[in-house]
């Protein structure tokens, strides 16, 4: 179920509800953000189209931009996630503050962007009633389809899927949250959502499953490639966490 908060007094207002889908690229993160918006979820400005994503992904290009600007300043980016502790400026800290209170009558308001995993510290100190749901996808798939997409080497890919993974893992340790996996056949994944927007306390009966095309699941997990032992080994522990 979705909770919901007061601000303090003196803060900056910020909607009562707030929820964050975790995932790493080319996982079907778009696809749980556009599901939870038909269900009621309210996304402010975002994405409707882009060439790897026809139905878009749904994201808000303002935290994007955030999440940018705070990965470039510890000296990395979405495809190079900076080790060690990862710090927000004051910069930062203060267009998230009012890029929220711009959405603060909306709730429950929700965003995706990939690269949150990797800066998610600073946006938990900001909004610590942010809850989140999370999914994940065959290490292969996504290190085939990022492969198609931008000619990413797949062993890369592989690294990259398991430095975002292993981050989602640690945020679920900490605090539990649903998790879905990608992989699921349609039909099996399509019901999973549908409990999980329920027990959240979407409107479920809304929810169309327009945002799931099973045509838009390209580099299936069939493609042969040598898989290291952790990538493995954290792919397993997700699918044991998954609902």
């Amino acid at each position: 179920m979705i909770t919901t908060i007061q601000p303090s007094p003196g803060q900056l207002a910020a909607p009562r509800s707030i929820l964050c889908v975790l995932g790493m690229h080319r996982s079907g993160t778009s696809c749980l953000t556009g599901s939870l918006q038909e269900a009621g979820l309210y996304l402010g400005d975002y994405h409707t189209w882009n060439p790897y994503n026809l139905k878009g992904n749904r994201e808000n290009q303002y935290i994007v931009d955030i999440n940018d600007s705070v990965l470039a300043a510890n000296g990395g980016a979405w495809d190079r996630p900076p080790t060690g502790t990862v710090r927000w400026s004051e910069q930062a800290r203060l267009a998230a503050r009012e890029l929220f209170a711009r959405y603060a009558a909306q709730s429950p308001f929700g965003f995706k962007d990939p690269r949150t995993l990797l800066v998610l510290d600073g946006w938990r100190e900001l909004f610590p009633h942010m809850q989140f749901i999370g999914i994940f996808r065959h290490p292969v798939a996504v290190a085939a389809s990022l492969h198609n997409r931008s000619g990413m080497p797949h062993q890369q890919g592989l690294e990259l899927w398991y430095e975002y993974n292993r981050r989602l893992l640690r945020v679920h340790t900490g605090r539990p949250f649903p998790i879905l996996c990608f992989d699921e056949a349609p039909d099996d994944f399509q019901e999973k959502l549908y409990d999980v927007l329920r027990e959240m306390g979407f409107d479920a009966t809304a929810w169309q499953g327009e945002f799931y095309d099973e045509a838009l699941r390209s580099a299936e997990s069939g493609e042969s490639m040598e898989i290291p032992w952790r990538v493995r080994r954290l792919h397993r522990k997700l699918q044991k966490l998954a609902i």
